[in-house]
């Protein structure tokens, strides 16, 4: 299986549909240390991107993550839409037509740098960084392997969720969280737990 146009299409789809499902659990994680307004945000950028896409006759799958980001960039608040956005954007930029493994896990490094150019979080500051970061070192020692995107998707998408789960005990050194100090410690980072859904649903639509 390889990254094509219709599997970058049904990601987004499959990222809407999660962000829309888990809107009240990343509004309460961001409640907790940030503005309250993550899922909310997240949900408006992802469903502006779907009707981005209608209609749109993309000339390969780095074309639907390119416009994603653009969409996501113009339509999200806060810092989840350029950071998403500006994600999304360098994924598509790299992404060649169709993509094997090793080269979406190049492509999604992409992704990772483009957050940290922006963003300038490192791992363990309780950000996106520290699902994203696991997440693309997974992806790219499982394709290393010779392995099938599903599986790599699926080391991915494992890691990134335990990146987000190891955010709790940690103390926010960036963003509106970092303002709180130690009171930001004992909550799971909002960020971390939107690219937790990103990577799981890469994994899902690639089994399905």
């Amino acid at each position: 299986m390889d990254f094509d146009t219709p599997l970058a299409e049904a990601w987004v789809r499959a990222i809407a549909a999660a962000v829309e499902k888990e809107r009240a659990r990343l509004t309460d994680l961001d409640s907790a240390i940030g503005d309250g307004d993550h899922g909310s945000n997240l949900q408006r950028g992802f469903a502006a991107a779907l009707t981005a896409l209608d209609g749109f006759q993309p000339a390969g799958p780095g074309a639907v993550l390119t416009k994603t980001g653009t969409t996501l960039i113009s339509k999200v608040g806060g810092a989840s839409g350029p950071l998403y956005g500006k994600a999304f954007r360098a994924i598509g930029a790299a992404l060649p037509d169709p993509a094997g493994p090793a080269a979406v896990a190049e492509a999604l490094s992409a992704g990772l740098d483009a957050i940290r150019l922006l963003g300038k979080a490192a791992p363990g500051d309780k950000t996106i960084v520290d699902a994203w970061t696991p997440a693309v070192a997974a992806f790219r020692a499982t394709a290393a392997t010779g392995a099938d995107l599903p599986t790599a998707a699926a080391a991915a998408a494992e890691a990134a969720e335990q990146g987000a789960r190891d955010t709790i005990p940690l103390q926010a050194r960036k963003g509106r969280a970092s303002y709180l100090g130690e009171r930001s410690i004992g909550h799971q980072d909002p960020g971390a737990t939107s690219t937790a859904l990103v990577f799981r649903t890469l994994a899902d639509i690639t089994t399905t």
